[in-house]
């Protein structure tokens, strides 16, 4: 059973690493075309239950919602409507049964030109309140109110992929389980020294975890400056970078394919211990997945995969049941 087990690992790995290297051959883009005219936005139906101000929701593919941020004119800035509406489309998408992956992008040329400053100003700079302490308690609540935009993300125990292009101002939470980047990204980490706050929706607080250097962290958060595509690579703040947005996005949408054709047990399984882990002892963590996975190995996407193997049929041929 183990070495059944051990096999279908092997090969579920050297599929995605074979897919992602097609997409990573220069030689291979001239190729995607076709890709792309299948899976691209304009071609995607829209998801129901999902109508947005900010954001807009389909259907990439079966079992792959596709979450644009929809502000292009404005540079995807994060306003009022966004804040609030990234909370209700992931709970929403956390309750999906259907759905498996999630991928992120932004409409237009930028993924996000950061906060919307004018649309946010009357609630920063004229919070209410006749006094400091119910003006600061009004000011705790819109700060922890905007955090749950980001942990949202976190929280939802579908894998989220962002794909970033054209550059991410003020986008440093990275909640996403992967990120890509484009060769044209040019700014994605905090601007908030430069409007004299300091970040408080969780750049702070998970990018140290996530490039794993606190001087570099310490440097970008001091200073604002900016992160090229090649240094976002090299820090590991993203997974891979492509040549346009264009290929980024195919390759984002295959990926969310080739995890979304995984058991949604393991693979959700496998987001909430990942979580976990990052936040705690090596000690607390075993002991956590073993509490975790006395119930969810007795589900059937065990016997179906190694079934599968065993039998020697493509692992893409297991239907799964809904989560």
């Amino acid at each position: 059973m183990k070495a059944a087990a051990m096999a279908a690992g092997i090969v579920a790995s050297r599929r995605l690493r074979d897919l992602l290297s097609r997409r990573l051959t220069a030689s291979n883009y001239s190729g995607l075309s076709i890709s792309l005219r299948l899976t691209g936005s304009s071609a995607q139906e829209e998801a129901p239950d999902h109508s947005y101000e900010s954001l807009r929701v389909t259907s990439a593919q079966k079992h792959v919602l596709h979450v644009q941020l929809n502000r292009p004119n404005k540079r995807n800035a994060m306003n009022k409507a966004f804040w609030r509406e990234m909370v209700e489309c992931f709970n929403k998408i956390s309750r999906d049964a259907d759905c498996r992956a999630v991928v992120i992008s932004g409409a237009g040329k930028m993924f996000t030109a950061g906060i919307d400053l004018m649309d946010l100003a009357s609630d920063i700079l004229q919070p209410k309140g006749d006094d400091v302490a119910r003006i600061s308690w009004y000011l705790r609540d819109i700060i922890t109110r905007y955090q749950e935009t980001f942990s949202v993300i976190e929280k939802c125990p579908k894998p989220v992929i962002a794909a970033v292009h054209g550059g991410c101002i003020g986008g440093g939470e990275s909640v996403a389980v992967l990120l890509l980047g484009n060769q044209t990204l040019t700014r994605f980490l905090p601007q908030e020294v430069d409007v004299g706050l300091a970040a408080d929706v969780g750049t702070l607080q998970r990018l140290p975890k996530v490039i794993g250097n606190q001087s570099l962290v310490n440097e970008l958060a001091f200073t604002a400056r900016k992160m090229m595509a090649d240094e976002a690579l090299g820090c590991g703040l993203v997974s891979r970078v492509f040549p346009d947005k264009e290929v980024m996005l195919d390759a984002a949408l295959a990926l969310a394919a080739e995890i979304s054709s995984k058991s949604p047990v393991a693979v959700q399984s496998t987001k909430v211990n990942l979580l976990y882990s990052r936040n705690h002892s090596v000690a607390e963590s075993l002991n956590y997945v073993a509490s975790w996975n006395m119930s969810m190995l007795q589900t059937q996407d065990i016997t179906k995969s190694v079934q599968a193997v065993t039998e020697n049929k493509e692992l893409k041929s297991v239907t799964f049941s809904k989560l």
